[in-house]
């Protein structure tokens, strides 16, 4: 095969990869509602369609939540890859690795509907997404490393993922700390952007007064 051929192959391959990723995405979202819909069997039998979201508020934040971190894990994930024309194997590799903290997320959204304040379904939980959140970091590294064949564009900053997972630590020692705070500290990831953009402006600064510094001032 020419290199050409090998070039348009090897494109297909991260193409069907991509869409493989977004198949699992979308199953994973899908198995957050399965727990929901086993629920309604509940109505009818004495009991209220008010009575069971009542009882069932756990189950609802559960998935709600959950749905809006898998969302947020492949926003992440798509903007990691969107410059992306072909890959390799390592970055196949971290990208399975990414879609099985994805399919291994139902399980500890279960465990927080029905034992959402045991600290070891806490660490499954903010635990699986601060490993996912690590994963796409690997992904994000080898991408800056220029591993990857790109459309030109510069790529996406390691930092990202990286100030993510920072919060999610914080996030966890938070909520183990303080069992009342449940689940709240999670509200730190919206302080990811600006967090980001700071370190942009450090890193500019810094980068700037290197420029501007004399010759031979340096020891």
């Amino acid at each position: 095969m020419s290199p050409a051929g090998q070039g348009q192959e090897r494109e297909r391959n991260l193409n069907r990869l991509l869409t493989f990723v977004d198949a699992v995405v979308a199953i994973a979202i899908t198995l957050l509602v399965l727990t929901l819909v086993e629920l309604t069997g509940e109505v009818g039998s004495g009991t209220s369609v008010s009575d069971l979201l009542r009882e069932n508020q756990p189950a609802l934040w559960g998935f709600f939540l959950s749905f809006a971190v898998i969302a947020r894990l492949w926003f992440l994930q798509h903007r990691s890859l969107r410059n992306v024309i072909v890959g390799n194997r390592p970055l196949d590799f971290w990208l399975v690795a990414w879609t099985l903290t994805i399919v291994f997320l139902p399980f500890p959204t279960a465990l927080v509907a029905r034992a959402p304040n045991q600290p070891t379904t806490k660490i499954l939980y903010i635990g699986t997404i601060a490993v996912s959140t690590l994963t796409l970091a690997f992904v994000d590294r080898l991408i800056a490393r220029h591993q990857v064949v790109l459309d030109g564009a510069e790529p996406v900053a390691v930092a990202a993922p990286l100030v993510n997972v920072a919060l999610l630590l914080i996030a966890l020692v938070i909520t183990l700390a303080v069992p009342a705070t449940s689940y709240l500290p999670l509200l730190l990831l919206f302080f990811d952007d600006p967090i980001l953009r700071v370190l942009h402006r450090v890193r500019r600064t810094h980068a700037a007064g290197e420029v501007g510094e004399p010759p031979g001032t340096r020891p």
